[in-house]
């Protein structure tokens, strides 16, 4: 939320002393800090809606993929439960997805090294230049009012125009590539399985663009010493079609479910997936884009892989129109929202800001 500035708070200075060292929040860990930095603490932080566990038979879905490739039924089954979960929820674990759990592991292993090598070694890196296809930096907002998160993250741009292989971090350079070529196969089916619950031929979703583009973040969050005063990331909704997580076992992901924070509690093996704002809008609200925030833990450190399905890093792309699709709506269904192309909708949604509010409304007819 908005941090209110102190008298004796220079925000400014603060965050470019942080930005400046280019070590991150592992950096202010490792010398020591005990208090927290005033720019993180979140002043205003939502605690009028219940947090924690759910009750026993509320929980985010989850949903067995043994099957999906070879058994027609279970094909079918899986389209029921993925519908459900999407009108529902619009979150989902998913486990026996085919990807194995060694590389799983691997993963979080190498995000883990890059973040926990040697300043200089990622100095080189540290960067807030979204031109690049690989970058390193913690999230604050030079610009805004925001306060900062709590978590430092490495973003590589691996889809349809990865980086040099050069370009990404030795540390986990091999795991990057073998992961998120895993992801993008694992993405194909879950648009197929996703058109297929709104009935629409299987291949709809990937014809219209939205297995193109993949936008992968490795964040890092150590532990803090007051998390009740921060965030690891604040209320949002997610801006593109999909989003595939892996997170280590420590947990910290809320979804908002019926006006109550529940946790997405970590499965060994499992990936977490979640529908994007612009999935919401082309299904014309049939599914959901819901908010979600991580909190902040006194263990740490907290280590996930956020793997984003969305089309507006492409550039020969960037003026494709998405509506809600002609073969959903009727006299009974009339459209939602407008078209718009995704350059218009990713400036509004962060012109207006990304914590706690939804760029959504703004795209309605009415």
């Amino acid at each position: 939320m908005i941090a209110t500035p102190e008298p004796d708070h220079d925000r400014k200075t603060e965050l470019m002393a942080i930005d400046q060292s280019k070590s991150g929040i592992k950096g202010l860990v490792d010398a020591g800090l005990a208090k927290l930095p005033r720019v993180f603490v979140h002043d205003h932080l939502n605690l009028n809606i219940k947090s924690g566990p759910a009750p026993d038979n509320v929980k985010v879905p989850v949903i067995d993929f043994a099957g999906v490739n070879t058994d027609s039924t279970r094909w079918a089954m899986i389209i029921d439960e993925v519908r459900n979960a999407c009108m529902k929820w619009g979150f989902f674990q998913i486990v026996n997805h085919g990807i194995p759990v060694t590389t799983l592991e691997e993963m979080i292993n190498g995000i883990r090294r890059f973040h926990e090598q040697e300043p200089e070694a990622k100095e080189k890196l540290y960067s807030r230049d979204e031109s690049k296809k690989v970058t390193f930096n913690t999230k604050i907002d030079m610009s805004q009012t925001m306060a900062a998160y709590w978590r430092d993250t490495l973003t590589c741009v691996m889809a349809p125009n990865p980086p040099d292989t050069q370009e990404l971090p030795e540390t986990c350079r091999d795991i990057m590539l073998d992961y998120t070529n895993n992801v993008m196969n694992l993405g194909t089916k879950l648009f197929e399985l996703i058109s297929e619950a709104l009935g629409l031929n299987p291949n709809h979703l990937k014809d219209i663009g939205c297995t193109e583009g993949l936008y992968v973040m490795g964040h890092y969050s150590p532990a803090c010493p007051e998390p009740e005063l921060t965030m690891g990331t604040g209320i949002h909704t997610d801006s593109g079609f999909l989003t595939v997580l892996l997170q280590d076992q420590i947990g910290g992901l809320q979804v908002l479910h019926d006006n109550q924070w529940t946790d997405v509690t970590p499965i060994p093996g499992a990936l977490i997936i979640n529908l994007g704002d612009l999935l919401q809008l082309i299904s014309n609200d049939k599914f959901i884009s819901v908010y979600h925030r991580v909190v902040a833990r006194n263990i740490g450190p907290r280590i996930s892989i956020a793997s984003f399905f969305r089309t507006y890093i492409q550039p020969q792309n960037a003026l494709r129109m998405y509506g809600p699709i002609k073969e959903l709506l009727s006299e009974n269904n009339p459209p939602i929202y407008k078209e718009t192309n995704v350059v218009d909708y990713f400036k509004f949604k962060h012109l207006k800001g990304v914590e706690g509010t939804s760029a959504l409304a703004h795209f309605k007819l009415c």
